[in-house]
């Protein structure tokens, strides 16, 4: 017998000490409006929670599945993306997006269009684009763990704002047996991104 997405997460979830809800009853997505995933297209929906709230250490953290549409004339396309989220206020973070690079924001930048490289992580900078209004306070954030764990690791896009982290492949929705890994990167990202952590 084969067990549902929602059951299968519902056991991730007690693997990982996390709860579980089938949709969002917080509305984080009302929250996180600022950040440009959660601002595009329309019929947006939050569903398969996996989350963990400590007081003590204040840090939320949860997992969880994301979608929206984006309509062009009379076609429409559905993006659906499973997307780790930390608030903690331990973070204190420039706004920022970094997103992989593709031939045209390359075209871009010969144009002139904004991109903060690091000229000591070229293969970052090439398969990265990162960008923000305040450059040098994502200079000081993006420190050198940053920087090399990214450079192994591709394709991801991240949004940063204050206390605020949200990471994810775009349109890649995890299986359940991707999750548990997915979760320990996320929370690496949140412990490398730390403000309080090394120089």
């Amino acid at each position: 017998m084969s067990y549902s997405r929602s059951a299968q997460l519902k056991n991730i979830a007690y693997q990982l000490g996390m709860e579980y809800k089938a949709e969002d009853e917080w509305g984080l997505h009302t929250m996180l409006k600022d950040f440009r995933l959660f601002s595009r297209g329309h019929h947006r929906r939050i569903t398969n929670m996996l989350y963990r709230r400590d007081g003590m250490l204040q840090l939320d953290v949860r997992i969880f599945d994301y979608r929206y549409t984006i309509s062009t004339g009379k076609s429409s396309r559905d993006f659906k993306q499973t997307v780790f989220y930390v608030q903690s206020k331990k973070l204190g973070l420039p706004q920022f997006l970094m997103k992989p690079e593709r031939f045209f924001h390359k075209i871009g930048a010969w144009l002139g269009l904004e991109d903060i490289d690091f000229e000591r992580y070229p293969k970052f900078s090439s398969q990265y684009l990162l960008k923000g209004d305040d450059e040098d306070y994502i200079r000081a954030s993006f420190k050198e763990e940053v920087l090399q764990f990214f450079t192994i690791e591709k394709d991801w896009s991240m949004e940063g704002l204050n206390y605020y982290l949200v990471l994810y492949r775009k349109n890649r929705l995890l299986l359940p047996s991707q999750i548990v890994d997915f979760y320990r990167k996320g929370m690496q990202v949140h412990q490398l991104l730390l403000s309080e952590g090394p120089p």
